[in-house]
């Protein structure tokens, strides 16, 4: 809320499945739940849960990477990270992860993983062919949240939670190459790479800081519901899907113009979002349930039923790439 999706939110990735969704088998949902400290495992072809699997307290982020067959879910009660085998559905292998990981996302290779320490303000970033290794430590500025790492592997945006500011972060040389004020409190991040867009979600000023990537500034800001969470592109790019947090809605924007196009009520505390083919998943951390929208009308289909406090903060709609 995935950036891979929405590499930490939900982003780029989650495009690029529903994109090409019609061309490949369905993927699964990989849906985190904080109460019940397990993830959710969702078959996209029926829409139906088909395993649990436990991991560490109060999972909330998540970066589900095909190019690896893994699924990276941050534990910040645990301050662990679970790996979880996409084929398996089990875990691995748990990383140790600061103070407590929150947003997470990875290169498209699934070469490298990135984790956001919240209450030691850094980012955390492995070589995932060595995971046991300790993590370099690069910092930033304060409570950082969600991450987006760009397409090329060699740099991240991270959101500056209480400095009201988001960073890019070069993951080669551990150092900050730029850093742009947007709205208040920002949270969830998503890359939108043809546009040349970073989508930041700003919970306490209620709206969306549009930044253009190349330039590196904000070139609009677009106001949605109470407190977003989570975001991701639809309807094969021409939709973004936000979800608001303290409205029990989703605003619904055209991608392009960033007009609201429509805002759909009746959900419960919807946190995660993410896209496949013509539907929408909205993960309610208070009706511990997924919504599945369609992607073009936002009437719902139907609602699936998952763990507790499901939450879903990032890319968590995925499957391995290779047989």
């Amino acid at each position: 809320m995935t950036a891979r999706r929405l590499r930490a939110g939900a982003g780029a990735a989650c495009a690029a499945l529903g994109l090409a969704a019609a061309a490949q088998a369905a993927p699964y949902a990989w849906i985190t739940n904080q109460g019940s400290h397990d993830v959710s495992v969702i078959d996209l072809d029926g829409d139906r849960v088909v395993a649990t699997v436990p991991v560490g307290r109060s999972p909330a982020g998540v970066a589900a990477v095909g190019a690896s067959g893994r699924v990276y879910v941050s534990n910040p009660d645990s301050r662990t990270i679970s790996v979880i085998d996409m084929r398996t559905r089990a875990v691995v292998a748990t990383l140790a992860a600061g103070s407590g990981p929150v947003g997470l996302d990875a290169s498209a290779d699934g070469s490298r993983l990135v984790a956001a320490d919240w209450y030691a303000d850094r980012l955390l970033v492995w070589d995932t062919t060595r995971l046991q290794d300790v993590p370099r430590s690069i910092a930033v500025g304060r409570a950082p949240a969600g991450v987006a790492v760009r397409a090329d592997g060699r740099s991240a945006w991270v959101a500056e939670r209480d400095d009201d500011t988001v960073a890019l972060v070069d993951l080669e040389r551990g150092t900050v190459e730029a850093r742009v004020a947007v709205g208040h409190h920002p949270f969830a991040l998503l890359l939108d790479a043809p546009r040349q867009r970073l989508y930041v979600l700003n919970v306490l000023s209620d709206d969306v800081s549009v930044l253009d990537t190349g330039r590196r500034a904000v070139v609009a800001t677009a106001a949605v519901g109470r407190a977003p969470y989570g975001a991701a592109l639809a309807a094969g790019g021409r939709l973004l899907y936000v979800s608001n947090q303290h409205d029990d809605s989703v605003s619904v924007l055209d991608a392009q113009t960033l007009a609201l196009r429509r805002t759909l009520p009746g959900f419960g505390y919807p946190e995660g979002v993410a896209a496949w083919g013509d539907r929408v998943y909205v993960v309610n951390w208070m009706d511990d349930a997924v919504s599945v929208l369609d992607a073009e009308s936002g009437a719902e289909r139907s609602r699936i039923t998952t763990g507790r406090n499901s939450r879903g903060f990032g890319a968590f709609i995925g499957a391995p790439t290779t047989p």
